[in-house]
């Protein structure tokens, strides 16, 4: 891995894109690496997933201009669907991400802290969707995940005018859950991470598969396939283990089993 390193500590693990150089810009390459690296976490079992960028000047500051404009519309198509696959493995994770947001969100930056599940964004983070600027439209998901987020019209409105907006602004919209000082961006997924990792690991993960299930049906089957899941976790040792620990008043030790 040129521009992708990950760390893991306890059931938490972290996922750097690091080119600093590029303000961790996007290429093909990077994307690869992005998608590659998540599918060898997966793989480990964490209990959490954290994205962040190196630096503090930008989390992603969009694609690599230069690599993109000698595309071809066939080239431009694959690595368009590089990166929804790279999207997919955060969005449709069974493992519950967090983008730690420091900087430059723009472009394929904002679409990649759009595809985790939670954005705790630093003070002096930018967000923003500069590619009709460009004569181009926003193609790692933009289109699809931010007008499920903070609604059609306001998501309408970043992409046509392309417009950048702070951390406050984001917050307000919803496009993050929350706004640290600078420099705090990492420090606090992390907290969340280990918080959220001492739970039932099962348990998180069906919660977020039904929850997820809420944006891809109606209410009477998106309730019908709660009620699955809630039963199938009954089935499970963890179950058994955090109802029995919440009698006998200790703290549960949960297996993934």
């Amino acid at each position: 891995m040129d521009f992708v390193k990950v760390e893991r500590e306890g059931g938490v693990a972290t996922l750097t894109i690091d080119r600093q150089d590029k303000l961790n810009a996007i290429s093909p390459q990077l994307v690869e690496e992005i998608g590659q690296s998540l599918l060898e976490i997966e793989s480990e079992g964490p209990r959490v997933i954290v994205v962040t960028g190196a630096g503090e000047k930008a989390f992603v500051a969009g694609a690599d201009i230069t690599a993109m404009s000698a595309m071809s519309p066939t080239e431009a198509k694959r690595f368009a669907e590089i990166g929804h696959a790279a999207m997919a493995l955060l969005d449709k994770s069974p493992i519950p991400t967090i983008a730690a947001v420091n900087g430059f969100a723009l472009g394929g930056g904002c679409e990649i802290a759009l595809a985790c599940d939670i954005r705790i964004a630093a003070e002096n983070a930018l967000f923003g969707f500069p590619e009709v600027g460009l004569g181009i439209l926003p193609g790692m998901g933009g289109t699809q995940r931010l007008p499920r987020l903070v609604g059609p019209a306001v998501a309408k409105e970043l992409i046509f005018s392309a417009r950048r907006i702070d951390a406050a602004e984001a917050q307000e919209i919803g496009l993050v859950n929350r706004v640290v000082p600078q420099g705090e961006a990492l420090s606090a997924a992390l907290e969340l991470a280990d918080q959220i990792a001492t739970n039932g690991p099962l348990a998180v993960r069906y919660a977020k598969a039904a929850a997820n299930k809420a944006l891809d049906t109606d209410l009477v089957n998106g309730l019908e396939y709660e009620a699955d899941q809630f039963a199938l976790l009954f089935s499970t040792e963890d179950s058994r283990e955090g109802m029995g620990a919440f009698s006998e008043k200790r703290k549960p030790e949960f297996t993934g089993n």
